[in-house]
């Protein structure tokens, strides 16, 4: 059987506050709340998903609400920021005028590999990214976004993984992994020294959602996610069966890899990669309307039938999600 990834599943960061998350996420960025849950390992911690109108894998952005795991610490074995795609270069422009009218603190728009890219922050300091990605794409345009839908972000780029020394993250990647490096670029220093040399590798047919990009820095000291931090990245396998080779595979290539776990919208197994960042792989399916109606998705509380008997112990120890208005009503979402 041969076995190639297809590209970004999901990335899953922190947040300490869920309503402002899901204000941002939503009411600025446009994404759609597709599935309000629990952290099935900490059913006192929500787990949100956001992505495109059905949450497609490789659209979706998700958030455990730990208000009490502290800041992020930035460093190596972290990702350093997460990748979104946009149509176009057009479509930067909008949303540089957009983040400007909303005061959302963003980074001049700079060319990245021949990408134009525009980099910004959330309201808790997660490092974000506009990549301007012309071709197509498989995400579904929310109908009730309040972002245009020649505008809407299409789904995960890529992300950036920083580690101490990149020769044993890079033979994960190459040769257990497929993937394979396609082009280099620049960032700035942080410091005093030289440009930071970054790496991108891509798997399948590469291009949006299914970058990787790699940068070495052994000037750092190891990071801490917390708040405003990545907790992981996760690949895609289409179905059970390829998801059990490539645990296989892992496990060969002598990584601490999980049991597949079923986490009922999607099944997953974990392993860390030589410079400490958390992998996983996970299948397509079934989905996020499993259990929910397409229309309805991420209006109540979820729970995985493993869960459910527990409901109401699970909902009393849970904040409610009284989502602010962050846009005002005289806000206009087309452009200037």
């Amino acid at each position: 059987m041969e076995l190639i990834l297809g590209g970004l599943h999901h990335v899953t960061a922190v947040t300490g506050h869920a309503a402002q998350n899901v204000a941002f996420y939503t009411q600025v960025l446009g994404l759609r709340l597709v599935k309000k849950t629990v952290n099935q390992d900490d059913v006192s911690a929500y787990h949100l998903f956001y992505g495109d109108e059905v949450g497609h894998p490789g659209t979706e952005v998700t958030f455990f609400d730990w208000p009490n795991a502290g800041p992020n610490r930035p460093g190596a074995g972290t990702i350093a920021a997460i990748a979104l795609s946009v149509p176009d270069r057009e479509a930067l422009d909008w949303w540089t005028r957009r983040f400007d009218d909303l005061g959302v603190a963003h980074w001049p728009i700079e060319e990245r590999a021949g990408r134009a890219t525009m980099p910004f922050v959330d309201p808790e300091g997660q490092r974000l990214e506009f990549v301007a990605a012309d071709g197509t794409t498989s995400a579904t345009p929310w109908a009730r976004s309040p972002v245009p839908p020649d505008r809407q972000i299409r789904g995960l780029h890529a992300v950036r993984l920083s580690v101490r020394r990149r020769d044993p993250t890079v033979r994960t990647l190459v040769e257990t992994l497929g993937f394979r490096p396609a082009a280099e670029y620049s960032l700035p220093s942080d410091g005093a020294g030289e440009p930071r040399l970054v790496t991108i590798f891509q798997v399948g047919a590469g291009g949006p959602g299914a970058e990787v990009h790699l940068e070495e820095r052994p000037d750092l000291p190891f990071g801490q996610v917390g708040i405003g931090g990545v907790h992981h990245v996760a690949f895609r396998a289409p179905n059970k069966e390829e998801h059990r080779a490539w645990r296989r595979r892992v496990g060969a290539a002598g990584l601490r890899v999980t049991e597949v776990i079923d986490r009922y919208y999607f099944e997953s197994i974990y392993f860390r990669e030589p410079g400490g960042v958390l992998f996983e792989i996970a299948t397509d399916g079934p989905g996020f309307a499993t259990d929910e109606d397409v229309d309805h998705l991420g209006e109540r509380l979820a729970l995985p039938p493993f869960l459910e008997p527990y409901r109401a112990q699970i909902e009393a120890g849970l904040r409610p999600i009284e989502v602010p208005d962050v846009v005002s009503p005289g806000h206009k979402s087309s452009p200037r």
